[in-house]
C-alpha cells in the first residue's frame, strides 16, 4: 500500500475517473441523446416542454457511475477516520462522503418521483443540499476552532 502512494498512483485517480466518465457521456450522447419533448396530456389546455432522457440505459450507467463513485469516496473516508492526529481531517471528509451519498441515494427516488416542472427544482435542490452539507461539514468545525 506505501508503494503505491509513493509510486504517484494517487495522481492519476481523477484523471482516469473523469476520462471514465466523459466516456459514459460521449456514447451516451452519441447513441442516443437528450430531447425535448412534449406533454399535452398532463394539464388541459397546455403543452408542457419537457426532456426526454432518450437511453434510460445510458442515463443509468451514468448515475450509477457517480453513485459508485461517491460509495467508493465514502469508504475511503470512513478507513482513513482513525489516522494519527497529523491526519485530522479524515473525520471530517467522512461527515462529508456521508452526506453527498446520502444525498445522492435520496435523490434518485424523489426525482423519478415527480413530473415536469418540479424535476429540476428537485435537481438544483439536491446540488444545493450536497453542496452545503460538504461546505458544512469540512469548514464549520474549522470556522468553531478559528473562533
Amino acid at each position: 500500500m506505501r508503494q503505491l502512494l509513493v509510486s504517484g498512483a494517487p495522481n492519476y485517480i481523477i484523471p482516469i475517473c473523469s476520462l471514465i466518465q466523459l466516456t459514459f457521456c460521449g456514447v451516451w450522447m452519441e447513441t442516443n441523446p437528450p430531447y425535448i419533448d412534449t406533454d399535452a396530456h398532463s394539464e388541459h389546455d397546455h403543452f408542457i416542454i419537457m426532456c426526454n432522457k432518450g437511453s434510460l440505459i445510458a442515463f443509468y450507467c451514468v448515475l450509477g457511475y457517480l453513485g459508485s463513485l461517491a460509495l467508493v469516496s465514502v469508504t475511503v473516508a470512513f478507513l482513513g477516520r482513525n489516522l494519527p492526529d497529523t491526519f485530522n481531517e479524515a473525520e471530517f471528509l467522512t461527515f462529508s462522503m456521508l452526506v453527498l451519498y446520502s444525498v445522492c441515494v435520496t435523490f434518485l427516488p424523489v426525482y423519478h418521483s415527480t413530473k415536469e416542472k418540479v424535476m429540476g427544482a428537485v435537481g438544483v435542490f439536491s446540488i444545493l443540499a450536497s453542496s452545503a452539507g460538504l461546505l458544512g461539514c469540512i469548514f464549520a468545525p474549522k470556522c468553531y476552532m478559528i473562533l
